[in-house]
């Protein structure tokens, strides 16, 4: 499986989506400082998730959240009917 997931930041509240074959591996280097573009804003709480059964249809979905305005603001809507404000 391959996973397109949330990550918020609680450092500033900042969201960050990306996807992962191992998702709790992933997880944990963004906490770890193992990436570049997130170590800044660490620690990174998942608040979000979706399934896959190929990389080409999570790579497709990861692209269209970062890319597409409304698509993440569709999830962030999503992502706050679930869980509240936060």
């Amino acid at each position: 499986m391959y996973y397109v997931y949330a990550l918020k930041s609680s450092k500033n509240g900042d969201l960050y989506i990306g996807f992962a074959r191992d998702l709790k591996k992933r997880v944990e280097q963004h906490n770890k400082g193992l990436s570049n573009y997130t170590k800044r804003y660490a620690p990174w709480l998942l608040i979000y998730y979706e399934a896959y059964r190929n990389k080409f249809d999570a790579t497709k979905r990861e692209k269209r959240l970062k890319l597409n305005h409304r698509a993440k603001e569709d999830l962030k809507l999503q992502i706050t009917k679930s869980w509240g404000k936060q």
